[in-house]
């Protein structure tokens, strides 16, 4: 995903520079040419040879140093780089930067960089919420510099409180999220659905299906990563939700239907991937669960149909997308489906082909459209989450 991006990892002195290695080793993994530059503080932590293992790029940390081949190399560096994560960002470096100081290879590098700028600051509880490191670090939001909360929990010196640096998969997403992707999706208003509703039975049972959330979730992170806002509306997911999107949890159909038709105005895109119970047990006027007599069966009614619901809602210029699985006359049905919803396209899943179905981290998909049909290959869902969102943009 990174191949052919510049990545300038630029590391100050923390404990939490410890955590950046296996970061530049991600980094690394995905393709992108990894630049370190360290200070000398943070070299008292974790050596630059170890850098230099993972990303075959000499660690930077002397401005003067003259062992490489000649250039102005913090402004060669800086003309490079996609994007600049300053991470551990101790209060020194970040007070620097902020009042536009530029005395060592760090700070001389970012300075020069016109690429976008991520600050994570690492420290005591205390120093960070002091007033100044604050206003610093308002001011370096203020000149466009994206900053990162630090987490809460157990710090260096034994404290709890705020101050530790997010885990690296956490800093991979953002630096994935900057440049993995054009920002095609930019300006766009993206609703997703995703998981499985919950109807109770009792305090005990309750009926759902096997949808593990996956297949939404790669879409709304893709749409995320290529700079829509996306709305991300879930049931019960066996993944967790994607970082970027503003996330909205529901339990039972009628609770997604709620969601769903309070914001489905506002939406460039919605995107069903839900998979919805159809029934619900039915109930009486006093709200208790009927009992068929004679036996434990239990009454049910139909939920609300979603889709159906936005297709007859749909303002002009609205895309409509719904899934489909079924367990026989796939495309059939899919495509009696895309006409009586009325929807712009149908994904219909195939049950019955290897790598495809509920839980896999791989699909198989037939794309349904008023054109024709697509049938896409088995492929990871993340992939097939970008070529549904190529095929809804020409739509």
């Amino acid at each position: 995903m990174l191949t052919g991006k510049t990545i300038v990892l630029a590391v100050s002195g923390s404990i939490a520079a410890y955590k950046i290695p296996n970061l530049a080793r991600m980094l690394k993994k995905e393709g992108a040419d990894v630049q370190v530059l360290m200070t000398r503080n943070a070299a008292q932590f974790i050596t630059p040879v170890t850098f230099e293992s993972l990303t075959g790029n000499k660690c930077l940390i002397d401005t003067f140093d003259r062992n490489f081949k000649y250039s102005v190399e913090h402004v060669a560096l800086a003309k490079r780089a996609d994007v600049v994560m300053i991470a551990p960002a101790s209060a020194n470096v970040i007070g620097k930067i902020a009042c536009g100081i530029a005395d060592d290879m760090l700070t001389t590098t970012v300075m020069a960089c016109p690429c976008k700028k991520i600050v994570s600051p690492a420290m005591n509880h205390n120093m960070y919420h002091n007033p100044i490191v604050q206003d610093n670090l308002s001011r370096l939001s203020s000149f466009g510099y994206e900053i990162l909360s630090p987490g809460r929990g157990m710090l260096a010196n034994g404290d709890e409180g705020d101050g530790r640096m997010p885990d690296e998969a956490v800093l991979f997403q953002h630096i994935l999220k900057e440049t993995a992707f054009e920002k095609d999706l930019s300006g766009k208003k993206i609703l997703v659905t995703a998981g499985a509703t919950r109807e109770s039975i009792d305090p005990v049972r309750f009926i759902t299906n096997h949808s593990s959330g996956k297949m939404g979730r790669a879409i709304a992170r893709a749409a995320a990563f290529r700079g829509a806002e996306v709305t991300f509306i879930f049931g019960h997911m066996d993944a967790e939700p994607p970082m970027f999107v503003k996330k909205i949890p529901v339990l039972s159909a009628a609770n997604m239907f709620e969601e769903v038709s309070k914001r489905a105005e506002d939406q460039d895109i919605i995107i069903k991937a839900a998979a919805v119970a159809d029934y619900t047990p039915a109930q009486t006027a006093q709200g208790k669960i009927k009992k068929a007599e004679g036996d434990m069966a239990i009454p049910l009614k139909r939920t609300r149909d979603i889709l159906k619901w936005l297709g007859e809602h749909r303002r002009p210029n609205q895309i409509i997308c719904g899934f489909s699985m079924e367990t026989e006359n796939l495309l059939d049905n899919s495509k009696k489906k895309l006409i009586s919803k009325n929807c712009d396209m149908i994904c219909a899943n195939s049950l019955s082909s290897e790598g495809s179905g509920f839980g896999s981290d791989t699909n198989v998909i037939t794309l349904i459209t008023e054109g024709g049909m697509e049938s896409l290959e088995k492929m990871s869902k993340d992939e097939a989450a970008h070529i549904i969102l190529d095929r809804l943009i020409k739509l």
